[in-house]
């Protein structure tokens, strides 16, 4: 039988549960390298089954420093486990380690040194999956060089990371606000696209297309002649650019400025010129499936014992 100084032990080599980490000494007779092997063991079997679980709660985060920067997700299944110190700690290091490797894609990802330790990121994504028993991914990264700015939505729920290209030092405190500004607004408008250009001519000709059978459709404007639905399809047309094109929405700590016009007002107090080259935001669990919660099904499958 296992004694109490032996499992608290190995709960804190592992950070396992007290019975687990009981039945696993137990099999192996009282030896904590074994226990620690049955114990990962175990916790491979059982992350495998609960793989299939959507997981599409979790954290992202950035990481930048001297000119390189990370924006990173990891998901989890639950609210609750995305506020967990563990799980912070380890979505902060791996957005550290996957600076430092820069890998190509996420299975280097997964097989870089995690910081911290002397294992991998995937070792310490098992070794967490011990403690937490939830299913947890992590799901994408990008990786940008550059004169670059971040900015944080409510703890890790969006996270978004700007590259400017700019001749203005990149240590001046205004070129680095109206980084992080330029980020806080791309966080609260979710532009889909840098500017007019950057727009494919498909979706303008779908959005085209749509406004003229609106107003096919509509009784005040049907039968007017063409050239006048024409030029109302236009209006709109150039009001889907100022609602989805980052330089031109309002700015949204000055409505009467544009993006653009911020940016410029920046550039000459710096005395330079400032463009965005690119951006990257994510949101936690966007595009994925959501777990729908069942009360009673959970109840049900409790008093069945399973």
């Amino acid at each position: 039988m296992a004694n109490t100084k032996d499992i608290k032990e190995l709960m804190n080599l592992t950070s396992a549960g007290m019975m687990d980490c009981k039945k696993a000494l137990d099999e192996a007779n009282g030896d904590i390298g074994e226990a620690q092997k049955i114990l990962r063991e175990k916790g491979k079997a059982n992350q495998e089954k609960k793989s299939g679980r959507a997981a599409a709660e979790g954290l992202v985060a950035c990481y930048i420093e001297n000119g390189k920067g990370i924006v990173i997700e990891v998901n989890s299944e639950t609210d609750f486990v995305a506020k967990n110190e563990s799980f912070i700690e380890f979505v902060q290091n791996s957005a550290k380690s996957a600076y430092a490797a820069e890998p190509a894609d996420l299975d280097a990802l997964l097989a870089a040194p995690m910081v911290g330790t002397s294992g991998t990121i995937k070792e310490a994504l098992d070794e967490l999956f011990l403690k937490i028993r939830e299913n947890l991914k992590v799901r994408r990264f990008q990786i940008m060089k550059g004169v670059l700015g971040s900015y944080i939505h409510n703890g890790g729920e969006i996270a978004v990371m700007v590259n400017l290209k700019t001749d203005i030092d990149p240590a001046n405190p205004a070129l680095n606000e109206c980084a992080k500004n330029v980020a806080m607004q791309i966080a609260a408008m979710n532009a889909k696209y840098l500017d007019n250009a950057s727009v494919p001519a498909e979706v303008i000709e779908t959005e085209k297309e749509i406004a003229l059978k609106q107003l096919e459709e509509d009784e005040k404007n049907k039968n007017k002649p063409e050239q006048v639905k024409a030029k109302i399809a236009e209006g709109k047309i150039k009001k889907f650019y100022t609602e989805n094109c980052l330089l031109n929405q309002a700015y949204v700590k000055e409505d009467k400025l544009t993006v653009a016009q911020y940016i410029a007002g920046i550039a000459k107090e710096c005395g330079g010129t400032i463009e965005v080259s690119e951006y990257v935001r994510y949101q936690k669990g966007e595009g994925l499936e959501k777990k729908a919660d069942n009360f009673a099904e959970e109840v049900a499958q409790l008093a069945k014992g399973n």
